[in-house]
Order: structure tokens, then sequence, then C-alpha cells
């Protein structure tokens, strides 16, 4: 039997359009898209676990600093980085995750760790570098983590007073009085790569999920957003669904959107596509939530919904063999 098998990834979601990206720009978008997809594709093909192929994936975005994830995360408040990272193997709803960690190069690898070495499901700075350490991770100095863009975002967010979500517009803080008008702007295209993750299915019909994000810019008190929660932004479940989100975390929390994807699935039978067009469109919106998703069902189908201007997102499958790549609303 010919099992179908299947990779999605995103690289972030918000006011993404043309108008606001340069031809080079766009491309070496388009590119990074494309070299992460055949990196997790080809696990996939040579019939290699949907765990691994998510983990490459997402290691691969991580690396590129065009997005805010690993090398390229945005600054916090206090000037260094705080990264957050999820992963989740559908066969057995195991998952590990990290947050705030601030030397690992790759922190999906640090939450894969935290899901095999450990009895744990979440680990926080300080504890989840040192584990890392000790079990040989990749660590690097703060000066790896660094771009000059991420930086002057940084500072730019300090003379305004402001919290940026890295895909949309500047957020209060703290939230102004009902008199005062929120400062509102567009953002560079370079500031348009939020959360990066991904889903597969792979030849033995299994599913799992990965997520990893630097956060917010200028975030302070430690801000954890839906990214390392599972069931938030990170889920898989064999039966049902794989989900990775991206988008304004506060507002994924509070809908609980990869689960919520998946019960919909399980409890009331719908299709991946009308469970994921219900909680994107239906339930997020609504609230005030921005942003998407990539999902991949048991069958193989995938699903890219988002309700923001744009999201990076790539997808290929079996059943045909057409890579899809996408940044703006179509």
């Amino acid at each position: 039997m010919n099992i179908p098998f299947s990779l999605a990834l995103h690289g972030g979601a918000g006011t993404i359009t043309r108008q606001l990206m340069t031809s080079g720009q766009e491309q070496q978008y388009l590119q990074a898209l494309r070299e992460a997809l055949e990196i997790g594709y080809a696990v996939l093909r040579q019939g290699g676990p949907a765990l691994d192929a998510v983990e490459l994936t997402v290691r691969s975005l991580e690396d590129c600093p065009l997005f805010n994830a690993g090398k390229g995360a945005v600054f916090t408040h206090e000037g260094h980085h705080e990264m957050d990272a999820a992963i989740m193997d559908g066969r057995n709803r195991e998952a590990g995750a990290v947050t705030g960690v601030r030397t690992v190069q790759n922190p999906i690898r640090a939450a894969r760790l935290v899901m095999e070495q450990t009895d744990h499901v979440l680990l926080a700075h300080p504890g989840a570098d040192e584990l890392a350490r000790q079990h040989g991770l990749p660590t690097q100095p703060v000066e790896y983590f660094f771009t000059q863009h991420r930086y002057d975002q940084l500072q730019e967010a300090l003379l305004e007073g402001r919290m940026r979500l890295d895909h949309s517009q500047a957020q209060p803080e703290p939230t102004p009085s009902p008199l005062e008008e929120p400062i509102a702007f567009e953002e560079d295209p370079k500031r348009k790569m939020g959360t990066v993750g991904a889903v597969a299915r792979d030849q033995h019909g299994n599913l799992a999920a990965a997520t990893s994000t630097g956060g917010m810019t200028n975030k302070r008190y430690s801000r954890i957003g839906d990214s390392p929660i599972i069931g938030a932004g990170t889920f898989a479940d064999n039966r049902t669904c794989a989900i990775s989100c991206t988008g304004h975390g506060e507002f994924f929390l509070r809908a609980v959107v990869a689960h919520d994807i998946s019960c919909l699935m399980e409890y009331r039978g719908l299709s991946l596509a009308e469970a994921c067009r219900i909680v994107v469109h239906e339930k997020l919106a609504p609230i005030g939530g921005e942003g998407g998703l990539v999902a991949v069902d048991a069958a193989g189908n995938i699903a890219l919904p988002f309700n923001s201007e744009g999201m990076y997102r790539a997808s290929l499958s079996s059943s045909d063999g057409v890579p899809y790549i996408g940044i703006y609303k179509d």
C-alpha cells in the first residue's frame, strides 16, 4: 500500500504585502522556504520519521537570519534573546518544549532533548540551557544571534515605549488609557519574520509538529507566547492532525488553537480544512487574533490557513509531488 507522506512549514504571518517587499527580498524568503522544504521532505522520501523531518525543517529555519527563531531572533527589553520551541510526536503524544533559552544554537533540538531525555514536557531558562550543555548540544555566544536589523528594531521599540509583535503593528505596553491612541505603523518587510514551524506525516502514517520562535521585540518579564505551549501553538496526534501556529501568541493561547482543531476533528468529525477554517477565521479572528498555521491530517491532507495579510509558507505531498511556496494572500 502506497501511503502518502506530506510536509508543511511556515516562517511567520502578518502584514506581508507585495507593496512592502522588493523583488530581491521576496526571492530570499522564497529560497529559504524552498531549502527548508527540501531538507524536511528528503527525510520523508527516504522513509524517515515525521519527527526527524519537522526537526530538521525547523533547524534550517532557525539557522536562517531572515526568520525570528535561532539566529536572527528578536531582542528583549534587556537587550538579549529569549527563544522558545516545542516538538510533539503524534504516535504517543509525547512532547518536549523549552522557553527563554539564550545560548542553544537550535532551540528545537533542546525541545526534543526534553522530550526524549527527561520526564518533563516544558523546561525554562536557565535549566533548559544547562540541560542542553550537559547533553552536548551546540551553543553559541550572544554575538551569534545578533543581526543589525533586529537590533535596530529594538532601538525603535525602546524609543516608542512599545512591545512589538514581529509580524504585525506595534503593540502598546503598558495598555494606554481609552483616551490615548496607540501608535500604529507598517514595519519594514525585514521585520515580518515571526515564529517558524513544520508539520509532517511520514510513510508509516505517523504525524509530528515542531515550532520555534524568538518571541516579541522588546518583550519583558520573561513573557512566553503560544509556541512552546502544547495544545496552543503546537500539537500532534496520529488520530487527527499535527499543527504548528504563528501569530499573536496571547490570542492563540486563549483560544487553545492547535488542540481545538484536533478536537473539532475528533469529536465533530470535521475535515482538517473545515476545522482549521472555523478556528482561524470564526474563533480566532473575532477576538483579535492575527496569524495562521500549518496543518496535516492522518491521511496526509495539508491546510495552510491564515487571517493576516500574508504568511511565509510551503508544502509538499507525495500525493501530487508538486511543491507549493507562498508569501502573500492569494
